[in-house]
């Protein structure tokens, strides 16, 4: 294993924008709607760490280059059934900044998961509805 040589290259802009699912049951949506999630809002909290996140994907994913990233934004959208999240990176850098995009929208999801888990708990401890799903890059431009 080796990290990649991107001495050679220039810098300039890199933009990219990830996007994913956090299906959830229907009283839990409402209740993230309502603002009756006993932690908390788990959006404002899930937005907290998606930043956090995709500023330390070096850390978290091995042989990933440290980028200064200028600008992380994490957006959500509350569906019937589902959060939707998006994360929009930029950094004017040699390499790609579309692992810190999929990195923030993937802890995004996961802080949400952890703030309404107990809404989503069956008798048996377990999660049947909840799913994480469909983390993508959906636009990656470079210049």
């Amino acid at each position: 294993m080796r990290m990649v040589d991107i001495s050679a290259k220039e810098e300039v802009r890199r933009v990219a924008e990830a996007v994913g699912r956090i299906e959830l049951k229907e009283p839990t949506i409402e209740a993230i709607r309502r603002g009756r999630v006993e932690k908390g809002d788990p959006l404002a909290a899930a937005e907290v760490a998606g930043i956090m996140a995709a500023k330390r994907t070096p850390e978290l994913i091995p042989l990933c280059h440290p980028i200064p990233l200028s600008s992380v934004e994490i957006k959500f959208e509350v569906e019937e059934g589902f959060v939707e999240a998006r994360c929009a990176v930029r950094a004017d850098y040699k390499t790609g900044v579309e692992m810190e995009a999929l990195t923030g929208v993937a802890v995004a999801l996961l802080t949400i998961w952890d703030m309404v888990k107990y809404l989503e708990k069956d008798e048996a401890g377990q999660y049947p509805a909840t799913r994480i799903k469909e983390i993508r890059v959906v636009e990656k431009r470079k210049g």
